[in-house]
This record gives structure tokens, C-alpha cells and sequence, in this order.
């Protein structure tokens, strides 16, 4: 008797799972894969990844191992908050239910496309409101700027291919206003922010005003998310889990999301 009415209990959940994380889901990867061509901040080094043995062994079979250097902010990445705000949450000590829950994505395509220095403002949130209705609190939301078509081109996708100090000073890429990401935080208590660019903060500024707003609310920050093109306004629930480094300011990120598979 207790076993079936474990099993029943196990199919009610099932049941009254929010959409997207049921049986008919459908899993998207949100990540792009690290290696040669993965895109980096101008000042950091690249990923490198070296080869300690492939091939067959002096036993007869084969066996492969590498080892890898890479800088916490490339490819697809988390910003932990006190990336930007001293004595906040580090990589490893963000809970897990920042990092899981149920995303909106917020399509601002059409403005950023057209001005590469765009800032979205909560003109534009309050838009997609409008349309979809109120984000609801503890959402993880996804801002897409359209920026993720050109990839892994840095020319495109960042406005510029210099490296060092030169190529922080030409980036030209959209990001979000500070003043709508304090929106975010006071009004609808957003769980995490992500975005398919280089940085939540646009390319020309000088001191990172949306990323100091969201650190300082231990509001995680995922960047260069791939594939936000495939993923409904509502309705996927989004699972990032970056790689856990002690104290880290951030890592390598790998993020997903279930969607519920449309007949």
C-alpha cells in the first residue's frame, strides 16, 4: 500500500508540474561549447585546452585525458555577485534556487539590432508585460538582444576583434539600464539575470552601473546564453549550474532550459 501510494503521488507531481518540466518537455541547451573559437573579454586570455595523452596505451587500449586553462568570465558564464560587490556571494556560495526556476524571455531584439549601444529600459519590460502579463516574482529572465546570431564572429557579436586595452575601449554591444535592473530586483524580485551578450552592462560603459546594482542584491548574472532564439516568452524553466570554484568571481556556466514540446 505504501509503495502505490508513493506511486501516486509521484504521478500527481507530475501532473501538476509547471509547463515545461513534464514528461513532453523538451530540453534546449543554452551554452556554447568552449574552444578555440569561443569568445573572450579583450583582456583575457583564451580558453586553451592541452592535449596530456590521446592514443592508444603502452596496454593496448586507448585512453584520452587533457588539462585546460580558462578565465572565469568567457563563453557562456556566471557573474557570482561579488564579482562587482565586495563581501557578497562568491561562485560557490550562491544557492541553487538562484540558479533554478522558471524564466520569461524578454525579446528586445528589434532596438538593440538597431543601436548597438541600446540600454533596455523598463519602458521595454513593461511592454513585454503588457503583452504577456506581469513577470512573476523569483523569475528567471532572459534578455534577448538578437546579438547570438553572430556568433562566434567577436567583430559582430562584440563591435570589435582588437585585443587588450584597445578592444575594451572599441566594444559596442547592448546590455540593461541600472535603472531597470533596480526595477527588477524591487518589483519583481528576479531570482537571476541572463543575457546573449559579452556583459550585462553595454559595451561603452565605464563603470559597469547594472552589474553593481544586481551584485549588490546577490543577483546572479549569466552571459553569452546561447540559443535564447529557441525558447518561448513563457514557459521554460532553466536550470545554470557553473562550474564550482571556492571564492570564485565567477566560472564557466553550463545552462539549459526545459520547454514543453508544442503538438
Amino acid at each position: 500500500m505504501h509503495r502505490i501510494l508513493m506511486l501516486l503521488a509521484a504521478v500527481a507531481a507530475l501532473a501538476a508540474a509547471p509547463p515545461g518540466r513534464g514528461a513532453d518537455g523538451t530540453w534546449i541547451d543554452l551554452t556554447y561549447p568552449f574552444g578555440e573559437d569561443t569568445i573572450y573579454w579583450p583582456t583575457s586570455d583564451k580558453f586553451l585546452l592541452e592535449t596530456v595523452f590521446a592514443g592508444t596505451t603502452e596496454a593496448g587500449f586507448y585512453y584520452s585525458a587533457y588539462k585546460l586553462a580558462t578565465a572565469e568570465h568567457g563563453g557562456t558564464h556566471l557573474d557570482a555577485p561579488v564579482h562587482f560587490a565586495a563581501g557578497r556571494l562568491a561562485n560557490d556560495e550562491i544557492p541553487l534556487e538562484r540558479l533554478i526556476g522558471d524564466a520569461v524571455v524578454v525579446d528586445v531584439s528589434a532596438a538593440a539590432l538597431a543601436a548597438r549601444d541600446y540600454q533596455i529600459p523598463i519602458a521595454d519590460l513593461a511592454a513585454w508585460e503588457r503583452i504577456h502579463g506581469r513577470i512573476p516574482d523569483r523569475s528567471i529572465v532572459l534578455l534577448k538582444t538578437g546579438y547570438g546570431r553572430f556568433w562566434p564572429d567577436p567583430q559582430q557579436y562584440l563591435g570589435t576583434a582588437l585585443r587588450g586595452p584597445d578592444g575594451v575601449a572599441a566594444l559596442r554591444f547592448p546590455g540593461l539600464h541600472p535603472d531597470a535592473a533596480r526595477w527588477l530586483i524591487e518589483e519583481r524580485a528576479v531570482r537571476a539575470l541572463g543575457i546573449d551578450t559579452a556583459s550585462i552592462d553595454p559595451g561603452q560603459t565605464a563603470t559597469y552601473p547594472a552589474h553593481q546594482v544586481l551584485a549588490a542584491a546577490q543577483v546572479p548574472v549569466f552571459e553569452n546564453v546561447a540559443n535564447l532564439d529557441r525558447l518561448p516568452a513563457t514557459g521554460a524553466w532553466v536550470v545554470a549550474l557553473p562550474m564550482k570554484i571556492a571564492g570564485g568571481s565567477g566560472g564557466p556556466l553550463r545552462i539549459v532550459a526545459r520547454v514543453q514540446t508544442r503538438e
